[in-house]
């Protein structure tokens, strides 16, 4: 029996169901989310205070720079505000289990469908003065269609057609389908989202009200990190940043919604769920990182050192976390779960304070620095960040030792030699088994032939990138058994890996 079958019993019984889906779902926003710093950036530059009339426009000889920053600005506002559409047709190619161009089309052709039937029947459902206002459903709308999009190619991409309509058959039958859908689809929103939009407008308004930014802050914060072992993020991610508030910019009279969007639109009550990240990830996951190579072993210490350099530095630059923290949340989950909880009270203490920031794509140094003008009381970020790097690094040094967590670096003795993976690497093949080993192994089960899609960055889908390496270190170590005892059978690849695409040999022939 191989280790892949004695193992499959057992995590059977962990299976939970829905689960694979709801990870699906947030693997499937990763795509739209990775377009945000392109429209964040080109937004950003275009502002006043950076190119513009109160920025370099403003400096002698300069003048010229006004265009560039209009333009700029406008390719900002455009993809901002067309967030919907984005995430309909990312969404439409991320969920779908074998997608190509018609994927997309089929989300486009659906959303456009769905929109104009919302604002047609705007009038009479009373979404607006005069029916000029559309039913407002934000990136919900969009998401719900992508989805619907994605599972019309997967049932209809190979139907055939009477010869005489073989034209319509196949790819090209699914847009077709989705256009109609979205038709109904729309009818029932225009009925049913007027009610729930009303309900998440009461809550958005609860939340982000100056009385509640605390509770709010903290709630999603402590929420945020201990959904990301899971890979469900994303999900709740989506409505505080993408849903939530609405404010009306004075100068263009464009309505933003969410967090993020809110932010770059100059809605000073905005970064309630975005600002308290900042000194989490710019500050104390580096102490972590620090407290985990310092409380290594002597001998494994320099090999450690490299490794949390790496990832602390990503951390701190960019804002992207996962490197570091799957380094220890399946190791010490205990914990991760304590980081959680500090993370949630960094967004407690900067709401509290009345500080605002806010980033296009995470809370690293780089967005720090780009949005720092747009800020409100940005420099308090830094003691802030200070004061938890100090918690962070004093906590992780002590509960590794009281506890002796095998963080990276305090392996057991004769694990550094002999091929076994390290603890960073086990915890790191964790984080694969976690986010998405299951849903591979039912995607692999559900359709054999299928071509492995890729995903906008191994940081934010560590199961793809992680299953490649470990699939790797087994062929290795296979190798080096087949060395040592020629008759010894080379174990069979574990199904929670096949994801990685390597494992396909008729992919590696396409």
């Amino acid at each position: 029996m191989t280790t892949a079958a004695a193992g499959a019993p057992a995590r059977e019984k962990r299976h939970i169901p829905g689960f694979a889906q709801a990870q699906r779902v947030g693997r499937s926003l990763m795509l739209p989310i990775a377009a945000l710093p392109a429209a964040g950036l080109l937004l950003r530059f275009g502002q006043a205070d950076m190119l513009g009339a109160e920025g370099v426009s403003s400096w002698d000889g300069f003048g010229w720079m006004q265009p560039v920053a209009d333009v700029l600005a406008a390719a900002g506002g455009a993809l901002f505000n067309n967030l919907p559409l984005i995430f309909a047709i990312g969404v439409a190619i991320g969920y779908a289990r074998k997608s190509d161009g018609s994927t997309a089309l089929a989300g486009l052709i659906g959303y456009l469908t769905f929109d104009a039937v919302l604002g047609s029947l705007a009038p009479y459902f009373g979404a607006g003065a005069e029916g000029e206002e559309t039913i407002n459903y934000g990136v919900l709308g969009g998401i719900t269609i992508g989805i619907i999009a994605a599972l019309l190619w997967q049932r209809f991409y190979r139907t055939k057609l009477p010869p005489y309509l073989a034209f319509f058959g196949g790819r090209r039958l699914v847009p077709i389908i989705t256009a109609w859908v979205a038709v109904v689809v729309g009818v029932l929103f225009a009925l049913i989202y007027p009610a729930f939009d009303a309900v998440i407008g009461a809550f958005s308004e609860w939340v982000t009200g100056e009385s509640n930014t605390v509770i709010g802050g903290f709630v999603f914060g402590t929420l945020n990190r201990l959904l990301i072992p899971f890979g469900l993020h994303h999900l709740l991610n989506s409505l505080p940043w993408f849903q939530f508030g609405e404010f009306t910019n004075p100068t263009t009279g464009e309505v933003a919604q969410g967090d993020l969007f809110r932010f770059f639109a100059g809605d000073p009550t905005a970064g309630t769920f975005m600002t308290g990240f900042f000194p989490i990830m710019m500050f104390a996951l580096p102490a972590a990182a620090l407290a985990i190579w310092r409380t290594s072993r002597p001998e494994r210490r320099k090999v450690t050192g490299g490794i949390m350099l790496s990832v602390a530095l990503t951390s701190f630059l960019t804002g992207i976390t996962e490197p570091l923290e799957y380094a220890f949340a399946y190791v010490a989950f205990p914990l991760y779960v304590v980081h959680a909880v500090l993370t949630g009270t960094s967004l407690a203490l900067v709401n509290a304070l009345g500080i605002k920031d806010g980033f296009t794509f995470s809370a690293g140094g780089i967005d720090y620095l780009l949005n720092f003008g747009i800020a409100t009381n940005p420099l308090w970020i830094i003691p802030i960040g200070l004061g938890y790097a100090v918690i962070y690094f004093l906590l992780f040094t002590w509960a590794i030792k009281r506890f002796n967590l095998r963080t990276p670096g305090r392996e057991e003795d004769g694990a550094e030699g002999t091929g076994a993976p390290s603890v960073f690497d086990e915890a790191q093949e964790a984080a694969a088994v976690s986010t998405g080993a299951r849903a591979a192994q039912e995607r692999a089960a559900d359709d054999p032939d299928r071509v492995p899609t890729t995903t906008p960055s191994a940081y934010h889908d560590p199961a793809r990138a992680v299953g490649k390496a470990y699939e790797e270190r087994r062929g290795e170590r296979a190798a080096a058994d087949a060395a040592t005892d020629p008759g010894k059978a080379a174990p069979e690849i574990d199904r929670d890996v096949r994801d990685t695409g390597t494992a396909y040999p008729e992919n590696r022939e396409r």
